[in-house]
């Protein structure tokens, strides 16, 4: 694999996938798409028919005929479980976008069976490659902040009803999660990664949509460190999104990141200066995607580990300090009481 093309699958021809096919063109000296797979006929014959591969209905017959290195899983979050362990025995690596699972049993099944089988699982945060989102994950690394006292996330979106109705599957418990596992799982992710270990949550959730799930949730959080904090979600903001915003107040400095999807540095203050603080102005960007523009970046460090030449950005076990966070979000807003993590001990 060092040399040839990384020979990729993908599997779900929905809404995310095109960010995967834009990924493999722009990659196109590292990657070839040799096949695609999805369970419905005119969606597979369109997007066959579009790439110029063969289509397949079901990741069993997938698996069975084609030769691959990698295959990416854009289909409902519910079937990532069962169609990594599969990938995994045919000696597949594994690229799932988020959230890795709906269940935390689930994603434990994943690492183990990669792990089993000798494959790499890699889970899909794209936003951590946001420009804005890497100053500030630059600035915690190295203590800007000093001792972190609060942390503050929004997530004000808008998903109306037709979004649910989409799909039979959108917006239930076993095949999608609901706000917090779904469209603001990329926040969910910010709070370990730019802060550091959680050590208890306490959430509340409501539904206001005709849905399984969650579409509005707050959830207080301790973290490790000592920090406080809260994050406050909502799929019903009227009439468009509004906002994706973390703030951090430290002894040492305060930011905040606001706009639509933290594309924006609303505020950037330290007791120190640093040469990078100059890129403040240059990193925000207009967004016409909450998206972000990750996905590239992300595949570009998927072939670089694949190849030997790079660690993983976002393994099966990174992926699972989000799922464990998500999951303890549920089961604190269930039966109303305060989660201890870590969930496995």
């Amino acid at each position: 694999m060092k040399k040839n093309k990384i020979k990729i699958a993908v599997v779900g021809c929905g809404r995310i996938s095109k960010n995967h096919f834009g990924s493999i063109e722009q990659l196109d000296s590292e990657y070839e798409l040799v096949a695609i797979c999805d369970n419905d006929e005119a969606t597979l014959a369109e997007h066959s028919a579009r790439y110029k591969v063969p289509g397949y209905l079901s990741i069993d017959e997938l698996l069975e005929k084609e030769t691959l290195d990698l295959v990416t899983l854009c289909t409902p979050s519910g079937l990532h479980a069962s169609q990594t362990i599969k990938a995994a025995k045919a000696k597949v690596h594994v690229v799932t976008e988020k959230p890795m699972a709906t269940k935390w049993e689930d994603g434990l099944a994943m690492v183990k069976a990669c792990d089993e089988e000798n494959v790499r699982l890699f889970v899909v945060k794209q936003n951590r490659r946001n420009s804005t989102l890497q100053l500030l994950k630059r600035a915690a690394d190295e203590k800007r902040f000093g001792k972190i006292h609060m942390v503050h996330m929004n997530v004000f979106w808008t998903r109306p009803q037709e979004y649910y109705d989409r799909a039979s599957w959108s917006g239930t418990w076993d095949m999608d999660g609901g706000a917090f596992m779904n469209q603001a799982t990329h926040y969910v992710d910010l709070l370990h990664w730019i802060v550091g270990p959680i050590e208890k949550v306490h959430a509340m959730t409501s539904t206001h949509r005709d849905i399984d799930v969650e579409d509005t949730g707050v959830v207080n959080i301790k973290w490790r460190n000592g920090a406080l904090g809260s994050m406050a979600v909502t799929m019903c903001t009227y009439p468009k999104n509004l906002e994706g915003s973390i703030t951090i107040l430290g002894e040492k400095g305060t930011v905040r990141i606001g706009g639509v999807a933290v594309n924006d540095i609303q505020e950037w203050s330290f007791s120190d200066s640093r040469d990078y603080d100059d890129e403040i102005e240059n990193a925000n960007y207009q967004t016409s995607s909450v998206y972000g523009f990750g996905h590239p970046p992300y595949f570009k460090n998927v072939a670089d580990v694949l190849r030997g030449k790079a660690e993983p950005e976002t393994d099966g076990r990174e992926g699972l300090k989000s799922l464990e966070l998500l999951i303890s979000t549920y089961r604190s807003a269930r039966d109303n009481k305060e989660i201890g993590l870590p969930l496995n001990l």
